[in-house]
């Protein structure tokens, strides 16, 4: 693991998605031994639904941050990890920029549906 983390930008890897469930140690460790910037997912395994997760990714010690996403956000960390990349690259960039519009469109068609529903309040 060390290994992996501290030779990561050595073999071209920008950016280090973690998932962590429980202690959530993992992304710490790699966050502590690599340069590159690392973003945690807690993953929900234990009693505490995943908040023991994300409360350890938290409070990591000056110096070594870990970006934290949702429980169970992969997808939310992959995209955080596309705008990181795209700040320095026009054409990523672009890409992302694309990605959030259809988002936006996703949700205006699904307002627009909402809206042709007929319903009627029974109390």
């Amino acid at each position: 693991m060390s290994d992996f983390a501290r030779n990561a930008h050595l073999r071209g890897v920008k950016v280090i998605i973690a998932g962590a469930g429980m202690a959530a140690a993992l992304p710490g460790v790699i966050a502590a031994e690599t340069p590159l910037p690392v973003i945690g997912v807690p993953i929900k395994g234990s009693a505490f639904e995943g908040l023991d997760s994300t409360l350890s990714m938290l409070q990591m010690p000056p110096g070594i941050p870990v970006a934290t996403v949702a429980v169970n956000g992969a997808q939310n960390a992959a995209v955080l990890a596309m705008q990181i990349l795209a700040a320095g690259d026009p054409a990523l960039l672009q890409k992302v920029i694309d990605y959030k519009q259809g988002l936006k469109q996703k949700i205006v068609k699904a307002n627009e549906e909402l809206a042709k529903l007929q319903y009627t309040c029974k109390v």
